[in-house]
């Protein structure tokens, strides 16, 4: 009898398997994180698109394309003015990527 594989690990394998598949979920994952932050923090700050998009110098529909996890023209300059008009920083940081962490293949040096 074969074991049952959830949803998660039967993804991990398939990525595991093919290099392109895994940095296309990676790529997708990483806009809608950025999606999702953008429109979490507005939603906390109480704002509606267009307020803040005024604060932030832009238009609402650049603000709804940026909430949209399927938008990939993101900039740091306009990041960084939206993330002052609610009263937040832009952290960019660098890092491995999520597979290599997985496999453990890559060790960094103090």
């Amino acid at each position: 009898m074969s074991k049952t594989m959830n949803f998660e690990d039967i993804i991990r394998a398939k990525m595991a398997e093919d290099s392109e598949l895994s940095r296309a979920v990676e790529r997708e994952a990483f806009h809608a994180n950025i999606a999702m932050q953008v429109y979490e923090a507005r939603i906390a700050a109480g704002l509606a698109r267009k307020e803040l998009a005024k604060r932030a110098g832009t238009a609402q529909s650049v603000i709804s394309r940026i909430e949209d996890a399927d938008y990939d023209g993101h900039s740091l300059a306009l990041l960084k003015r939206i993330a002052q008009a609610l009263g937040l920083n832009l952290d960019v940081r660098l890092g491995l990527p999520a597979a290599a962490k997985r496999r453990g293949t890559v060790k960094a040096k103090v």
